[in-house]
C-alpha cells in the first residue's frame, strides 16, 4: 500500500504531558540463563575486573545510561533465599531453582549486585520474595540492606564486609504473583493482603522507601484489570506503584500486525492508570498510585530452544532471542508509547539487560556485542530526558490483523529546557513505503538542526551476531531540515528508527 499523503506533528512547549523520570530507562537482572553467570559476572574472563564483573559488558551498560535496574527477579525470586547469597561465597549453598528449572551456585548475591550497580552508575530496583516467604522475610532483609548498625542483620552485614548500608531505595513486592507458574502464586485478594503487611513493617524499618505492587502479569490475564482494582484497594495506603508487564512476538510473520502492538500497550497503559485512578477516588485519596511497566520487550524467538533445553544446569542460554530490525523498530514504538504517558509511567524496565531477551548479548570466554534493540533502547535513555510534549499527531493509517486505524508515524517530542534541546522520536511503521514528515515548533522560536539519527535496514530480518556484530546500526545520514518557516522537514525511511535532535536558539 502506497502512503497517500504525509504525516505531520505540532508540538507546544507550554502543552506538556509530564516530566520523565529518568528510572523510565531502567532494566532488569534476574538470576536466569546467563544473564548473571556468563553475562554480567565471568570471573576467568579476560575483560574480568577483581570481582569477577566483565568490564566490556559494563562499558556497554554505562553506552545505554542505565538509571535503575531491577533483581534478582522476575519468578527467580518467588523460591529465593537472599540469606543463601551474602557471606563468603564457599560457603554458599547450591540450591535447585525451581522457576526456571536450573541449579543456582549462589556465587553472586545481594552484595555483589550492590557491587556491580555502583560500577555501573546505576541504582538497584530490589524485589522480595512473596511467594515461598513472605513479611519476615522482606524485614530481615531491608534490615540487613538499609539499616546502618547495632541489629543482628545489619551486623550481619558489616561483618560480610559491608559497612555503610546500601540504602535501597526502590522494591518490589513480589513478582507476578498472579501467575498460575509462579511458585507461591495468590489470589488478588491473598496477594493484597500479604503485600500490604510486607509494606508496613519494610516502611516501619526504613520509612523513606518506595513500593511496587504487582499489577497483572500481561494484559492477556483472565483478571485483569480486576486483579489491579483489588489489590490497590488493598495496598493503596502502602504502595506509591502498580507494576505492568508485557511481551511481544512475532510468530505469524506478519510484520504489520507486530509494528501495530505498541496500540494494544497504549490501551494497556489507559486501562492500569484508569483502575488506579479509580480506587483513589474510591478511597477518597490524594494519592496517585504511579506505574511501573518494570518488564517489557519483545520475546518469541527462543521459545522453542528452550523446550529442548536439559534442567538443573548452571546457567544454560535460556531466553537467548536473537533480535532483528522488525524488533527494534517495535522497541521503538514501545518506548514511545511509555513516554507519551511520562506523567504516569514513572519507572520502567526492558526484561532483560545482558543475553537474556536483552540488548547485549556475550559470548562465554568470548566478546560482548550489541543487539538491534539496543539501539533504540540507548537514543531514548540518552535524549528522552526532560519534559515531554503534548503531540497533535495527523499520519495515514492501516488496519493490521488485531489492530484498525493504525498510524504510520508513531512519534513524541521531549523538551530538555537545562541542555536547550527537543528531540523528536519518530518510527515509521510503513514496510515499503517511506513517509514525508513535518515537524511544528514555532512555539520555541529559533532553533538548529543537531543532527538525525535513522535505524534502518533493507531486511527486516537483519540480526547483529557475534560474526557480524555490526549488521544492523544507525547513522547520522537523515534527511531532516529546518526550512524558511521554521517547520521541520524529513523524510522517514520505509521501516525506520528515527532520531532528530534540535538546539534551540
Amino acid at each position: 500500500m502506497k502512503v497517500s499523503n504525509k504525516a505531520s506533528m505540532i508540538v507546544d512547549k507550554d502543552f506538556t504531558v509530564g516530566k520523565v523520570d529518568k528510572r523510565l530507562y531502567g532494566s532488569f537482572i534476574e538470576h536466569l540463563g546467563r544473564a548473571v553467570y556468563g553475562g554480567i559476572y565471568e570471573p576467568g574472563h579476560e575483560q574480568a575486573d577483581e570481582q569477577g564483573f566483565r568490564t566490556d559488558v559494563l562499558e556497554l551498560v554505562k553506552g545505554i545510561d542505565v538509571p535503575i535496574v531491577r533483581y534478582p527477579g522476575g519468578n527467580f525470586v518467588s523460591g529465593y533465599n537472599w540469606e543463601d547469597g551474602v557471606g563468603p561465597a564457599e560457603e554458599r549453598p547450591a540450591r535447585l531453582e525451581l522457576a526456571w528449572r536450573t541449579t543456582e551456585p549462589n556465587l553472586f548475591g545481594t552484595n555483589e549486585f550492590m557491587d556491580w550497580c555502583r560500577k555501573a552508575g546505576t541504582e538497584p530496583m530490589m524485589a522480595v520474595n512473596l511467594g515461598t516467604r513472605g513479611p519476615d522475610e522482606a524485614r530481615e532483609l531491608i534490615e540487613y540492606t538499609n539499616h546502618a548498625s547495632g541489629s543482628y542483620y545489619s551486623d550481619l552485614r558489616i561483618k560480610h564486609g559491608y559497612r555503610e548500608p546500601h540504602r535501597i531505595k526502590t522494591w518490589c513486592l513480589g513478582n507476578e504473583m498472579d501467575g498460575p507458574w509462579q511458585i507461591g502464586a495468590k489470589t488478588a485478594h491473598e496477594y493484597g493482603r500479604v503485600a500490604a503487611e510486607t509494606a508496613k513493617v519494610m516502611r516501619w524499618v526504613d520509612p523513606s522507601i518506595e513500593l511496587v505492587a504487582c499489577g497483572s502479569s500481561s494484559l492477556n490475564m483472565a483478571t485483569f484489570p480486576e486483579w489491579e482494582s483489588t489489590v490497590l484497594d488493598l495496598t493503596y495506603n502502602h504502595v506509591d506503584f502498580i507494576s505492568l508487564h508485557q511481551y511481544y512476538g512475532n510468530r505469524d510473520n506478519d510484520s504489520a500486525n507486530f509494528l501495530a502492538q505498541s496500540v494494544g500497550m497504549d490501551k494497556f497503559i489507559h486501562t492500569v492508570i484508569s483502575t488506579a485512578d479509580y480506587v483513589q477516588a474510591k478511597k477518597r485519596g490524594k494519592k496517585k498510585i504511579n506505574l511501573s511497566f518494570d518488564e517489557w520487550n519483545v520475546w518469541y524467538h527462543s521459545n522453542d530452544q528452550d523446550r529442548k533445553l536439559d534442567p538443573w544446569t548452571v546457567a544454560p542460554p535460556q531466553l537467548e532471542d536473537i533480535y532483528n530490525h522488525e524488533d527494534a523498530l517495535l522497541v521503538g514504538c514501545m518506548l514511545i508509547s511509555m513516554l507519551k504517558r511520562a506523567d504516569r509511567v514513572k519507572m520502567a524496565c526492558m526484561a532483560q539487560l545482558v543475553n537474556v531477551i536483552a540488548p547485549i548479548m556475550t559470548a562465554n570466554g568470548g566478546p560482548a556485542w550489541k543487539q538491534t534493540i539496543y539501539y533504540p533502547y540507548m537514543h531514548a535513555s540518552r535524549f528522552g530526558r526532560g519534559t515531554v510534549l503534548v503531540p497533535l499527531v495527523k499520519s495515514p493509517k492501516y488496519d493490521a490483523k488485531d489492530y484498525t486505524d493504525v498510524p504510520y508515524l508513531e512519534s513524541v517530542a521531549v523538551h530538555n529546557e537545562e541542555a536547550g534541546e527537543v528531540t523528536i522520536f519518530a518510527v515509521n511503521r510503513h514496510l515499503s513505503e517511506p513517509l514525508p514528515f513535518e515537524i511544528d515548533l514555532r512555539s520555541f522560536g529559533g532553533f538548529r538542526l543537531v543532527e538525525h539519527i535513522v535505524l534502518e535496514h533493507e531486511d527486516l530480518k537483519a540480526a547483529n551476531t557475534i560474526d557480524a556484530p555490526d549488521r544492523v546500526k544507525p547513522h547520522g545520514g537523515g534527511s531532516a531540515a529546518v526550512a524558511d518557516d521554521g517547520r521541520i522537514e524529513a523524510q522517514l525511511g520505509k521501516a525506520s528508527w528515527n532520531v532528530i535532535r534540535l538546539k534551540l536558539a
